[in-house]
C-alpha cells in the first residue's frame, strides 16, 4: 500500500471510530508500527490529527482562527448558547468566557438589569454595550487567536472578582483527554476564571465532541457539567454520562 494510500485509510478510520491505536494498525496493515507513527506524525503537522500517546485522536475543528470559526457550526452554537440562559439566573454575576459560543450568549441574554457579566472577551464586552446588564471587562495581554486577554496582567485581574457561574469555553472534550484547547497560556486563563466561579459549566457545540487540542484546561471532574447539542446517543456523550457528568442537552 502507498504512503498516501495508508494516510487516506487511517484518515477516513479515524473519522469513523474517533481513535486510532498505531499497534493494532500495524498488525491489520502488516507493517511495522514505526510507519505507522510515522504516518501519524505527519497527518498532525498537517493539521489532521491529534497525536496521543499510542496513537491519534480527532483535531478539533475549532482550532481554526476566529473569523473562521464564526462560519463553523453556528446553528450549533446558537443551540448550546441558548441552552446555557437556563444556567443564568436573574440578578446573578456571570463570568463569560471568549469564543464564537459565548458571544452567541451575550446576544441572547434576557434583559436582566439585575445581571452583571465579567469577560476577559473584548468581543463580548461590545456585544453588551447595549445591554443593561453591569459589565466588567478584564485587561492583560490581547490573544490574537481568540480575541481575549491573557498572561499574568490579565490573570491578576481574575483573581480580583467571584462569580456564580463561568460558561467556559474549549475546544476539544473527550472522556480520555479531558477539556482542552490549543495554547498553553489561554488553558492557564481558563483554569484561573474557573477558580473564580461557584460553578463552572462547558459550552461544547456538537463538533468539540470527541475532538481534542493540545493543551488540558480541565479535568472533567472539575466542572459542574457540560451543555451541548450533540446526539444523546453519541458514544462520547454516553460514555461521559456513564462517568457521573452531568449532561444538558441543548
Amino acid at each position: 500500500m502507498l504512503a498516501a494510500q495508508r494516510k487516506d485509510l487511517l484518515l477516513d478510520r479515524l473519522r469513523a471510530d474517533g481513535r486510532l491505536v498505531a499497534k493494532d494498525l500495524a498488525v491489520e496493515l502488516d507493517t511495522s508500527e514505526d510507519t505507522i507513527r510515522r504516518d501519524l506524525r505527519e497527518l498532525a503537522v498537517a493539521g489532521l490529527c491529534q497525536r496521543v500517546y499510542g496513537g491519534a485522536i480527532p483535531i478539533a475543528p475549532a482550532a481554526a482562527s476566529y473569523a473562521r470559526r464564526q462560519e463553523i457550526a453556528t446553528d450549533s452554537k446558537q443551540r448550546v448558547a441558548a441552552a446555557c440562559l437556563e444556567l443564568v439566573q436573574p440578578g446573578s454575576t456571570l463570568l463569560l468566557d471568549g469564543g464564537t459560543t459565548a458571544l452567541e450568549v451575550a446576544r441572547m441574554l434576557p434583559r436582566d438589569d439585575g445581571l452583571t457579566v465579567i469577560t476577559h472577551s473584548p468581543t463580548i464586552a461590545v456585544a453588551l454595550v447595549d445591554h443593561p446588564a453591569e459589565v466588567f471587562l478584564l485587561g492583560g495581554r490581547l490573544f490574537k487567536h481568540s480575541v481575549v486577554a491573557s498572561g499574568a496582567a490579565a490573570a491578576e485581574a481574575a483573581s480580583q472578582v467571584t462569580a456564580d457561574l463561568f460558561l467556559l469555553g474549549v475546544t476539544g472534550v473527550r472522556p480520555d483527554t479531558g477539556l482542552t484547547t490549543g495554547d498553553v497560556d489561554e488553558a492557564a486563563m481558563k483554569r484561573t476564571l474557573a477558580r473564580r466561579a461557584a460553578q463552572t459549566w462547558v459550552m461544547a457545540s456538537e463538533e468539540k465532541i470527541g475532538a481534542a487540542s493540545p493543551f488540558r484546561v480541565l479535568g472533567l471532574d472539575e466542572v459542574a457539567g457540560i451543555v451541548s447539542d450533540a446526539d444523546p446517543a453519541h458514544p462520547v456523550l454516553t460514555e461521559l454520562q456513564r462517568a457521573g457528568v452531568q449532561v444538558l442537552h441543548a
